[in-house]
């Protein structure tokens, strides 16, 4: 037998694997960062083993000690990984076979690579799900920080990116924490889809041995096994999945990026980001860029690209398992690290976020932001809505003629709108007037952020219970 084919499989074969071939159809390259999760997975399946009567409890325990040597070695990257061997689980298996001998080949009993890649890849994706929501978590936590301290800094809110109505920086930050709170419940969704137990499927139809999948269930903290085996062993849904939900946190992101790049710019200069978040340019002294919200904002063009890869990967596959799903896990797996990296960078980032408070006020007191306020403020006396707007409207082309806001007016250069008009209206011309009046659940009104804030702090003091 030559060193080219597997000596796991090969018996079938007259010929050696093409050494292209083999370093071709190899996984071991980006599959082995599962080592951890695939040892796991061969501790629970000898333990059945032996509860089963398929292994004696010596060899159980042999095979437990081997398999505890070959995480320390790894961790310590004393571990040689051969492409000849394709991937991390044959690595593994052969490296336990060299150590206790043929008991080690016992391990296999039961099982395939089909249902054991399934069951690593479905643990490994758990593990990352969870530093996903927390670090969703931590991004949460700064935005409650920040968006307490800004409950009563005014900026203007914008549609169409231009000024609409006052709000304030503390309402705005919490629509971003609003964004995120969607996205752990989308994550929190797809966990409970992750953790159904492939293992025991074997390679499509289940095995002859005596196994007691819930059993093996238990031992690996999933909720069931997968109560088919064809589908079992040929189901990537929960990789698409996570994909779409990264997705959309990164579609929600790049929103954030665009603001905070926007409002760093000299044109807005609302906010100051921390040196230590940006650099500098080559040739151009004073300037200081945004690199981090550029960055997460281009990054989320790889993560879409690899939910379209998984979508077209499964794409038509007939059941079960073919080589074509070794192809999920590069893109999971990019998937995994980009949005780890761009929720760290943020959730580092936000909390020092400094507002120039001076030039949102002044922002904010530039198109004609209480416009709306002044509609309402006329309705209340009686007028009907659209003759109020159109009211407004006419007073909005006089400021414009005249360059003046709304609340520079005098009363007698407002009552020529419209006689219900009196000196109250400067009241709700104010932008300070403006924001306190919203003061419903949901509103800009600065008692109703911190109120927002509060019942944010319990939702992420409930998630440390669950």
């Amino acid at each position: 037998m030559s060193d080219k084919t597997n000596q796991q499989w090969g018996g079938r074969f007259n010929e050696p694997t093409d050494a292209f071939v083999a370093r071709f159809t190899a996984s071991v390259e980006f599959d082995q960062r599962m080592y951890l999760q695939d040892i796991r997975g061969s501790i629970a399946h000898a333990k059945m083993l032996a509860a089963a009567g398929v292994l004696t409890e010596q060899e159980r325990d042999d095979i437990l000690r081997g398999l505890e040597e070959i995480r320390i070695e790894i961790e310590r990257g004393e571990f040689e990984w051969s492409v000849a061997l394709e991937d991390v689980h044959m690595n593994i298996e052969a490296a336990l076979t060299k150590k206790i001998g043929i008991t080690g080949k016992k391990l296999h009993t039961g099982r395939s690579r089909n249902d054991q890649v399934a069951t690593d890849i479905r643990l490994y994706l758990r593990d990352e799900i969870d530093l996903v929501l927390a670090e969703i978590s931590r991004l949460q936590q700064g935005l409650l920080q920040i968006a307490e301290r800004e409950a009563d800094t005014i900026m203007p809110g914008f549609t169409h990116l231009q000024t609409a109505q006052p709000v304030t920086f503390g309402h705005h930050l919490m629509a971003w924490f609003e964004m995120l709170s969607r996205d752990y419940g989308r994550f929190v969704d797809c966990r409970e889809r992750v953790n159904v137990m492939p293992l025991g499927a074997a390679a499509l139809a289940g095995t002859t041995y005596p196994i007691q999948r819930e059993l093996t269930c238990q031992l690996l903290g999933f909720n069931a096994p997968a109560e088919n085996s064809l589908d079992a062993v040929s189901d990537r849904d929960f990789a698409i999945e996570f994909c779409s939900a990264a997705s959309l946190l990164l579609m929600h992101m790049t929103r954030m990026s665009e603001e905070l790049v926007l409002w760093t710019s000299a044109q807005f200069d609302f906010i100051n980001l921390p040196d230590r978040f940006c650099t500098g340019s080559s040739i151009m002294p004073q300037k200081k860029n945004p690199d981090v919200p550029e960055l997460v904002r281009g990054k989320s063009g790889r993560v879409y690209g690899h939910l379209v890869s998984l979508l077209t990967l499964m794409k038509s596959q007939p059941l079960a398992y073919n080589k074509d799903n070794q192809e999920d896990k590069e893109p999971l797996f990019d998937t995994i690290d980009t949005v780890k990296g761009c929720l760290r960078a943020f959730a580092d980032m936000v909390p020092a976020l400094e507002s120039n408070k001076g030039n949102m006020r002044e922002a904010a007191l530039r198109g004609f932001a209480t416009a709306t306020d002044l509609a309402d403020y006329l309705v209340r006396k009686g007028v009907a809505f659209r003759d109020a707007h159109e009211i407004v409207g006419k007073s909005v082309a006089y400021g414009i003629e005249q360059s003046k806001d709304l609340g520079e007016m005098s009363l007698d250069e407002l009552a020529q709108f419209s006689n219900v008009i009196e000196r109250d209206v400067f009241e709700v011309l104010t932008l300070e007037g403006s924001v306190a009046a919203r003061d419903h659940i949901g509103g800009t009104a600065p008692n109703q952020v911190r109120a927002a804030v509060k019942r944010g702090q319990a939702k992420l003091d409930a998630r440390g219970t669950e």
